[in-house]
């Protein structure tokens, strides 16, 4: 009896420990408790508009062959960060590359270490279903197979009822969410793309969005690259002999003529973000889900998911912080280290010791100070 007694109560406990140990694991938002992000971390203000916002999306190559593609065609992808790219009002991501059938690639020396992203075309399902709305298509990578590809891209994203910008023919768009009227403005110092340098033309587009339009979004796609470059220069930026311009100072122009909160990306790293006449900045959010053909390691491999917080008048409430890294290949998955929250607040205090910001740990949250 007293054995039967026993092995009842061992079967018992192994059952309630694998549960436990189910229970604990079945999905990111237990482990991301630990960070005490919630949508309680605030007290919600009437008429708050929120913005998730997250850097470079470039879901595997079919370019020069199919080994760069991730199986499953990638619908597993984003499914770890899912649950918090859908809970903006409003959820922007950049489209690192083109999508389809159309154009020819760029001319190389040799494909195999040189750099042509192009998804296929059922990849913009994976974008469509994470909860992804807004996408920038002004990059380095918007030309890998000229006007062919970008036009491919379009016509893709296009059917798929998503809103984009940052091409030649597209430097902004117009549309309406939730009863709110969103101006978007995209750039990026490179071919294909409405340029970055364009400081004038840039300030003419904001001021007649923030005319039309209740909040107004630049994003930008500049900077040097790679590990050395995780510090936010008040100058132009040369990279590989090219000068890509001035980030700060398109930042602050935009924001000068009306710009109500600023997403860039580009140097593959996390940045500093600077709060600027009560507008915020993000001046790189880094590689969030790049399969294939990326550095992943050190600062490259991590990047956060901004919870950004504007009233509807543009003006900054908070952003919360989801510290994301990759693994593998390229998935996204929550980072327990909080990778990128610290590189956002010691490059934040090192560049822009001035901006009214405060950084809270605990809760990976971001603060106007005043």
């Amino acid at each position: 009896m007293n054995y039967k007694l026993s092995l009842i109560f061992l079967i018992l406990f192994s059952c309630n420990q694998a549960f436990s140990l189910l229970n604990s694991n079945s999905n990111d938002s237990n482990i991301y408790s630990n960070f005490n992000f919630s949508d309680d971390t605030i007290n919600v203000i009437k008429d708050t508009v929120r913005i998730t916002a997250v850097g470079d999306i470039m879901m595997g190559t079919n370019y020069p062959n199919k080994s760069y593609l991730p199986p499953n065609d990638g619908k597993m992808l984003l499914d770890s960060v899912k649950q918090f790219l859908e809970k903006g009002d409003l959820t922007f991501g950049n489209f690192e590359g083109v999508i389809g059938v159309g154009g020819n690639p760029k001319s190389c020396n040799n494909p195999k270490f040189c750099y042509t992203f192009r998804m296929p075309e059922s990849y913009i399902s994976n974008i469509k279903n994470s909860g992804i709305d807004l996408l920038s298509i002004a990059n380095n990578h918007a030309n890998d197979f000229g006007e062919g590809g970008r036009q491919s891209t379009a016509k893709i994203l296009d059917s798929a009822g998503l809103f984009y910008a940052g091409s030649i023919d597209k430097p902004f768009t117009v549309f309406e969410l939730n009863g709110v009227k969103y101006g978007f403005l995209s750039s990026a110092p490179n071919s294909g793309c409405f340029n970055m340098k364009n400081y004038s033309k840039a300030v003419e587009y904001v001021s007649f969005l923030d005319s039309i339009c209740d909040i107004v979004i630049v994003s930008f796609h500049g900077g040097a690259e790679g590990y050395k470059a995780i510090h936010t220069p008040k100058n132009d930026e040369i990279y590989l002999g090219y000068n890509r311009g001035s980030v700060y100072k398109f930042s602050h122009d935009c924001i000068d003529a009306g710009a109500d909160l600023l997403l860039g990306h580009g140097p593959h790293v996390t940045r500093a973000v600077e709060l600027y006449k009560d507008r915020f900045i993000s001046y790189s959010m880094g590689n969030f889900c790049t399969y294939a053909r990326f550095n992943l390691k050190g600062p490259n491999g991590v990047s956060p998911i901004f919870d950004i917080k504007l009233n509807k008048e543009g003006v900054f409430i908070s952003a919360g912080v989801i510290p994301v890294k990759q693994i593998g290949e390229g998935i996204p998955i929550v980072d327990e280290n909080k990778g990128a929250w610290n590189y956002i607040v010691d490059l934040s205090k090192e560049d822009f010791p001035e901006s009214p910001l405060l950084f809270d740990d605990k809760k990976c949250l971001i603060l106007k100070s005043n």
